[in-house]
């Protein structure tokens, strides 16, 4: 959300970001003028040891109450800062018929563990049934044979309110200083994030692989609210994290990149350039499907967590991927935006209902 955010204050609209605390420590590293009010979304507990569709599935009553008290704080929030537009991220519960909604996510298609991929129909409808309750549903991907999200949001019917709106990348909001270099010997770089405790597992994993590695290795640990702080031990550099133009200096002067397979990494490497060694969460079907669907198009390589060992071969950072795919993604936000900001327009003229 964050180049959508840029795109939009910097067109002169008052962009207010409703999120965690956590969410909102990434917003304020990033961008600067915008307000903020304390609205986390949903966070589930996940286990150690299930997979991690079985820790949601128990946690289903706790997501369905949530989903209404987010709906109906929604609307105190609308009428308290005259809201026009309200641009959600995967949020089920953020619409109402008094603005116009957006809902942003790239897999229509939920996957379901192999067992049960039979009801995956089920899933599709009711996930349509949600998004049919918004003005527009945004997929940040490609529409045809060149994409990023496979069968998560290609290959099933979408709803005629749905608008592809290209790769979507923190990376392509401030562009200074991303130099294909960095100072010193090149390094490895490992860029942490999802849920504990597997966030930490990998973590503990990667360490041990790693620091008897010759070349050095920069570690992103995905903490914004614990600001700017880059700590030594042997020849790794833990980052709590970094402002967008110093990561991405630091992974493109990488020898090789090590991270989860999460959708918003894979469209922030592919806007730097730069391919990985993906490691999905175990039990995460979307993320087992994404390093799969990417290491079978040669885009990326991909490992499950359980084999990562010494004798993993780190690849080589080189793009395989089409060299267009950004300015194409770039022309699809413009159209979304200028087709959203159309009808809005139109909403305000005299005579017609907010």
């Amino acid at each position: 959300m964050i180049p959508v955010a840029a795109r939009l204050h910097g067109m002169g609209h008052n962009v207010i970001i409703a999120s965690g605390k956590e969410h909102s420590a990434l917003f304020r590293s990033e961008l600067e003028g915008l307000s903020y009010i304390d609205f986390a979304g949903f966070k589930p507990v996940y286990s150690r040891f299930l997979p991690q569709y079985l820790s949601l599935f128990f946690k289903i009553p706790s997501l369905l109450m949530h989903i209404m008290s987010e709906h109906n704080r929604l609307k105190k929030i609308i009428t308290d800062n005259s809201i026009d537009i309200v641009i959600s991220d995967n949020r089920f519960g953020l619409w109402n018929s008094t603005i116009t909604s957006v809902y942003v996510t790239h897999m229509p298609r939920i996957p379901f563990p192999s067992l049960f991929r039979f009801l995956e129909p089920v899933g599709i409808a009711l996930h349509r049934a949600v998004i049919s309750r918004y003005k527009y549903c945004w997929i940040p991907d490609l529409p045809g044979e060149v994409n990023i999200s496979g069968r998560l949001s290609h290959f099933t019917n979408l709803t005629s309110n749905t608008r592809f709106i290209g790769l979507l990348s923190r990376f392509s909001v401030n562009t200074a200083g991303y130099a294909d270099t960095n100072a010193g010997t090149r390094h490895n770089t490992v860029i942490l994030s999802g849920p504990e405790p597997q966030k930490g597992m990998l973590k503990k994993k990667l360490v041990s692989i790693l620091r008897n590695n010759t070349d050095s290795t920069f570690l992103f640990e995905g903490k914004p609210l614990e600001g700017r702080q880059i700590t030594e031990n042997g020849n790794i550099h833990f980052c709590s994290h970094l402002p967008a133009p110093e990561m991405a200096q630091i992974i493109k002067g990488s020898k090789s990149v090590i991270t989860r397979s999460g959708y918003t990494t894979i469209m922030e490497l592919i806007s730097l350039g730069t391919s990985a060694l993906l490691i999905p969460t175990p039990g995460q079907t979307e993320q087992e499907y994404l390093a799969g669907y990417h290491s079978g198009k040669g885009w990326f390589t991909s490992v499950s967590q359980g084999t990562l060992d010494e004798t993993t071969k780190l690849p080589e950072i080189k793009a395989l991927w089409p060299v267009d795919i950004c300015e194409k993604s770039e022309k699809l936000l413009n159209a979304a935006l200028k087709e959203l900001l159309v009808d809005l327009h139109k909403e305000h003229q005299p005579g017609k209902s907010r």
